[in-house]
């Protein structure tokens, strides 16, 4: 038992391991790192478009059953007729 709780903790992770973290991932992946920012904010941003449109999509919905939910004006009264 111990072992398996061993092998799940690895401590806590301090500063200075972070930094030595991020330092290797800078020097591995340096190059690429702009690319995959700007990918990820480009997605974002579709993403949000998407929920836009849905949202503006959903409350055309909304309207349009509400339209229809509602029973027409009555017509209006006729003339009285003279002969």
């Amino acid at each position: 038992m111990e072992s398996t709780l061993l092998a799940f903790n690895f401590g806590n992770i301090g500063p200075m391991e972070l930094l030595l973290v991020g330092g290797i991932a800078l020097l591995l992946f340096g190059r690429r790192i702009p690319e995959v920012m700007r990918s990820l904010g480009k997605g974002i941003t579709e993403f949000k478009k998407g929920l836009r449109d849905t949202d503006d999509g959903a409350s055309e919905n909304r309207d349009a059953s509400r339209r229809l939910a509602e029973p027409p004006p009555p017509p209006p009264p006729a003339p009285p007729r003279i002969d």
